[in-house]
């Protein structure tokens, strides 16, 4: 598995967020908390700019992760907002 899944030491993960209004789909990589089995909080990047660029989950959301395959690599791509019920 990717070092961006493995994380013995800690809870923070490398996550993908799908970024909005970018004519194709790109995706920001940032970190996420784990809070819960597949559950992240979405921290944002060190140079993270609402006004540059919107991203689908904003810093603070809790996210669901799916791991997915991406140029050889597992990486955890959020899907949706997690209800937290």
């Amino acid at each position: 598995m990717s070092g961006d899944l493995d994380s013995s030491t800690t809870n923070a993960f490398t996550i993908y967020i799908p970024l909005l209004y970018e004519g194709t789909v790109v995706h920001r990589p940032t970190v996420g908390i784990m809070i819960g089995q597949g559950l992240y909080k979405v921290l944002p990047t060190a140079n993270y700019a609402e006004s540059d660029e919107e991203w689908k989950f904003p810093p603070g959301s809790i996210v669901e992760c799916v791991v997915e395959t991406r140029d050889g690599k597992q990486v955890l791509l959020a899907k949706r907002h997690a209800s937290m019920s």
